[in-house]
């Protein structure tokens, strides 16, 4: 998911009408900037706000602004099917670990791109997978996203004993920068055996970094209101319509076959056999997407330059380019052997009953 800071909201580009004016969407979506401006002495940017309007702690207690005096506490902003933030985690868990017998306390709001990241049992059973041990606050009413002025998954704010953001990073990267502030805030505080020594993470899967080079694909949404390089004629909102995909795509462009309905966040798939088909540049590409109903699960097949994706499987694929879609959640399609280059991805769908809501690279 790449920089969405003053990017404009956008509309299907071919057969859509725009009738509502282009805003700026900075809150819509992972971010891999590097705003951090960093400075030996570790300005004050502002005090730790509120945390009243959380609606559920996981890990933990409810706990209040005054509670957490006296600790270097991490605020990290994420929502679980966020790939930036994902690639993020790894770290920000080895810091929790490291850490917390010296004074850190490590918060993850969980504040809900999607309507179904609104679902705890959801959070829940993302943190368990994922082990998250450190405390999460389910912001599911943006409150304390709104408190922080924050705009970006993922984000960290580190504040110090006295309650005082004094550094914050958005996006994923400058992680010895981070380490190092909390090394220093923990110094701060007293701490005498705050070592020097930065941690080491073995990210696999979906927390492994993206290989930047070769990424040239951006995130892109499927629901009508961001999506952009809808490549399939005719699209029509929020009704049932068969659709064809071009016999050509051009790079980041995608289209649909066979029954759908195209919502404002999501399509979903009415009949079995119905096929999303993208260009894309990027070694890996994932698709957020699950069951429209609970306790079901649809079965797909995955192509790559029109063959069963096999080498190129992603976690989610067996050794036959096949899986099961079975939660609402990101899955990880395609995992490409170098050389990196332009492929034509295609996911057919066996059975009805699924809603894709985005695609993102790595």
């Amino acid at each position: 998911m790449l920089e969405k800071i003053n990017h404009n909201r956008r509309y299907f580009l071919t057969t859509m009408i725009k009738t509502i004016a282009a805003t700026q969407f900075g809150i819509f979506g992972c971010t891999k900037q590097h705003a951090t401006s960093a400075t030996a002495e570790l300005p004050i940017e502002g005090e730790l706000p509120s945390l009243v309007g959380v609606i559920a702690w996981l890990n933990s207690q409810p706990l209040t602004v005054d509670e957490l005096r006296g600790k270097v506490v991490l605020i990290n902003f994420w929502t679980y099917t966020c790939i930036n933030w994902l690639r993020q985690l790894p770290y920000v868990r080895a810091w929790a670990e490291k850490y917390k017998d010296q004074g850190l306390v490590v918060i993850g709001i969980h504040t809900p791109e999607f309507e179904f990241e609104k679902n705890i049992d959801n959070v829940r059973r993302a943190s368990t997978e994922m082990k998250i041990d450190y405390l999460i606050a389910v912001d599911n009413d943006y409150a304390v996203w709104r408190a922080f002025g924050n705009r970006y998954w993922p984000a960290l704010y580190f504040v110090d004993t006295q309650g005082r953001i004094r550094h914050h990073q958005f996006g994923e990267g400058e992680y010895e920068r981070s380490e190092r502030v909390i090394q220093q805030l923990l110094s701060e505080s007293g701490t005498d055996r705050v070592g020097q020594e930065m941690v080491e993470v073995d990210a696999r899967g979906f927390e492994a970094a993206a290989d930047w080079n070769s990424l040239q694909s951006p995130e892109n949404y499927l629901g009508y209101e961001r999506t952009e390089n809808f490549a399939s004629p005719g699209a029509v909102l929020n009704k049932r319509r068969l659709y064809t995909a071009p016999a050509q795509f051009q790079r980041n462009q995608w289209a649909l076959s066979g029954d759908w309905t195209i919502g404002k966040q999501a399509i979903v798939l009415n009949k079995s056999g119905g096929r999303i088909a993208c260009r894309f540049h990027a070694r890996d590409l994932h698709l957020v997407m699950g069951p429209t109903a609970p306790g079901t699960s649809v079965r797909f097949r995955v192509f790559v330059d029109g063959q069963p994706a096999v080498a190129a499987r992603g976690l989610d694929i067996d050794g036959r380019g096949e899986g099961t879609v079975t939660e609402q959640r990101l899955y990880q399609l395609v995992r490409q052997p170098q050389p990196i280059s332009d492929r034509q991805f295609e996911i057919e769908f066996l059975d009805a009953g699924v809603e894709a809501f985005a695609f993102t690279f790595g």
